[in-house]
């Protein structure tokens, strides 16, 4: 499979106000495949949002290269800069902040069409928009056309998200935590649509999360991407990484998963790790980052930052893998 997107040594960097520079990003390289879904997890403040907004050109790199189709991105004419920003969209987590809410959803959906002029009329969008509302399965469609944001539910706004998206035919969607404000009961329904989406247009998509078992559902037949304050941990595929986590960071991730399970008590105290807090992006360790957390850490990871290398099928930045990975024990995790 060809690559749509490819990451080259990226950094990305912040002013705190103070003409401080946080660096949020460093050293990623990542590719995304045609037709492939990579779940992107790690904690809060870990850079994964900051990543998709850099695949979809929302924030620019500091340092390195971003390519689609094989040409960077910023060396891009204006025809050709159209056609990625058509081919790679995001579906963002808040969706009543991503719709306007003084247009009817007709208005919002149908404004991309008119402006790019992949249509001519408004009777021509009305047909193409009736197609992908019912793709989403919101139907009837003439229910939710000229309705306002604020009429309807989480559930049915994501859907209307996920329409927007779809209807400029793109090869890549970055969803953003696009279910963690939506009931549990929905979740499912909208992973499940994610997943038809990819098979029945063949559209790649990079889902990011912090939830483990969301990762796992949607991207069964893909590829898990860890990341640790910035940096890319781990990338394997993502049953093999949940079965046989290579990285420290990662192990202790899935051991934090909650299991419906009354015997396990005092999950959290058990957890692999020394410490619980998460440290400052404007103040960490020399060498490995996780290393003030981490069990296994000696001398070296405190002088020598890893590099993500290959492993058993996949990358890890870690001193030890391999000790590690040896000592696997059959995982009871809940995702």
């Amino acid at each position: 499979m060809s690559s749509i997107i490819e990451l080259k040594n990226i950094e990305k960097h912040f002013e705190d106000g103070k003409n401080t520079r946080v660096k949020v990003l460093r050293n990623i390289n990542l590719d995304i495949k045609e037709g492939e879904i990579v779940a992107v997890v790690g904690e809060s403040g870990c850079g994964k949002t900051t990543l998709g907004k850099l695949i979809v050109d929302i924030h620019p790199p500091t340092e390195g290269n971003i390519q689609y189709l094989g040409r960077e991105i910023s060396s891009l004419d204006k025809k050709s800069y159209k056609d990625y920003r058509l081919g790679v969209q995001m579906v963002h987590q808040d969706s009543f902040a991503a719709l306007n809410p003084n247009k009817t959803i007709f208005q919002s959906l149908s404004a991309p069409l008119l402006k790019h002029k992949i249509v001519k009329t408004k009777a021509e969008a009305l047909e193409l928009i009736s197609k992908y509302m019912e793709d989403v399965e919101l139907a009837p469609v003439e229910q939710f056309l000229y309705k306002y944001p604020h009429q309807l539910s989480g559930g049915q706004r994501q859907r209307i998200l996920l329409a927007r998206a779809l209807l400029v035919k793109p090869k890549l969607i970055v969803a953003d935590e696009p279910v963690s404000m939506v009931d549990a009961s929905l979740r499912i329904s909208l992973l499940d649509l994610m997943a038809k989406m990819n098979k029945l247009y063949g559209i790649s998509f990079v889902y990011i999360t912090h939830d483990l078992a969301t990762a796992r559902y949607i991207a069964n037949n893909g590829r898990v991407v860890v990341m640790y304050l910035g940096n890319i941990v781990e990338v394997n595929n993502i049953n093999d990484a949940i079965q046989n986590p290579k990285h420290p960071y990662f192990k202790a991730l899935l051991k934090a998963v909650p299991v419906a399970d009354p015997t396990q008590k005092g999950m959290i105290s058990q957890l692999p790790l020394k410490s619980m807090e998460i440290p400052n992006l404007k103040n960490l360790a020399k060498g490995c980052k996780f290393n003030p957390r981490c069990i296994y850490a000696t001398e070296l990871c405190e002088s020598k930052e890893p590099e993500l290398r290959e492993l058993n099928g996949g990358l890890v930045a870690c001193h030890y893998a391999e000790s590690i990975l040896g000592g696997n024990e059959h995982d009871k995790s809940g995702c």
